[in-house]
């Protein structure tokens, strides 16, 4: 089956193979493992050893973001959210339940936001504290830039908190270069081409040591993973791990440093991306996104059919044919989204290309000309 979902992703097989494995999270002979991943992962996100320290906790990316609120708001403090998609959204929500003053600047789903937006908002209300922003919104495939939404943050004074879940790995991040960035949050289940199961936050040690003990959660709380490390050592986790997932995750790690890191990775997902796009479009089903704000990680188009389409059915009839993708959407308008990630490349978006045409012919599906 190719799986093209923005995560979890289609995998390597010799990824999978260091799952079948009994390990023992607090032995000797696995904490070097998850020391040295602690560490690959500061350099990949361009941290400085010292500065920066790399954090993980079980679970999925809504966790980290919840973990990276919690330990770096203060209780009842006011954090900006450029809401231009549906993970945006989830920050606030997170944010709210959390007990922490979540103000959505409102924008379109269908481009990135803009920092002269972003400083006009924080220019009229000096109370925010912190600007919560998704690097790559798999809502509909656009992609924010932290750099430049960070310069204005950085020149008001304020601070930022970095969804990059569906981005580090593949697009370019360096800490180093943004001392407003207090953490940038990711999984192992996106571009780096792991299995399921463990976060990363990414954080600036000064920051972290400021905001001791305002997590209001044990199991959220940052500054206790890192206290927790202090204490004993950076081979152990506080509470059992997926350990599992970070035996595959140190493997992952190698194998994105073979394709050339970053830079590599990147290289082909744009390739598969602007493939599928283009792709798509010559099948007569019309992008979500123009081609200028058309994102690497997940190609969004409109549903066809003129109103009649039935997204599950479709999805049921593309999987009988090799191919899965999301049976769900989270854009404005109907949309399918379709990833364009993970251990594939051009050959399989070709296969998926055709067995779309194929299974919308079945379906008897109406759609524009072929472009």
């Amino acid at each position: 089956m190719l799986l093209l979902i923005p995560g979890p992703v289609q995998t390597q097989p010799q990824t999978r193979a260091a799952m079948a494995q009994d390990i023992a999270p607090w032995d000797d002979g696995f904490r070097p493992t998850y020391a040295r991943i602690r560490e690959r992962v500061r350099v990949v996100a361009g941290g400085i050893e010292g500065e920066h320290v790399t954090l993980p906790l079980q679970g999925c990316g809504h966790f980290m973001v919840e973990a990276a609120l919690r330990t770096f708001v203060a209780p009842g403090g006011r954090v900006l959210v450029p809401a231009n998609g549906t993970y945006a959204k989830r920050i606030a929500r997170l944010g709210r339940e959390a007990g922490r003053d979540m103000v959505l600047l409102d924008l379109p789903d269908t481009r990135g936001a803009r920092p002269e937006e972003v400083a006009a908002a924080l220019a009229a209300d000096p109370t925010i504290s912190h600007v919560a922003l998704v690097y790559s919104e798999t809502g509909s495939g656009i992609v924010n830039d932290p750099a430049a939404i960070g310069a204005v943050v950085r020149a008001a004074g304020k601070r930022m908190i970095l969804d990059a879940v569906s981005a580090l790995g593949a697009l370019p991040l360096d800490l180093a270069a943004q001392p407003e960035l207090d953490v940038a949050v990711f999984t192992s289940g996106k571009c780096f081409e792991g299995l399921p199961g463990i976060g990363f936050a990414v954080a600036r040690v000064d920051r972290v040591l400021a905001s001791a003990g305002q997590a209001g959660s044990w199991a959220f709380d940052l500054a206790d993973v890192y206290a927790h490390a202090l204490r004993s050592g950076w081979g152990s986790f506080r509470f059992t791990p997926p350990v599992q997932a970070l035996a595959a995750f140190d493997v992952a790690l190698d194998l994105h440093a073979a394709e050339g890191g970053q830079a590599g990775r990147l290289a082909r997902y744009r390739a598969n991306a602007m493939q599928l796009y283009d792709g798509l479009a010559g099948l007569g089903i019309q992008p979500y996104l123009s081609r200028a704000e058309q994102g690497p990680i997940i190609v969004t188009v409109r549903q066809p059919g003129d109103g009649a389409f039935n997204l599950g059915e479709f999805v049921e009839a593309l999987k009988a044919r090799g191919v899965l993708i999301s049976n769900f959407f989270t854009t404005e308008a109907p949309t399918i989204r379709i990833g364009a990630i993970g251990a594939i490349g051009q050959a399989d978006i070709a296969f998926a290309l055709e067995a779309i045409g194929a299974t919308l012919d079945a379906m008897g599906v109406t759609r524009r000309a072929a472009a």
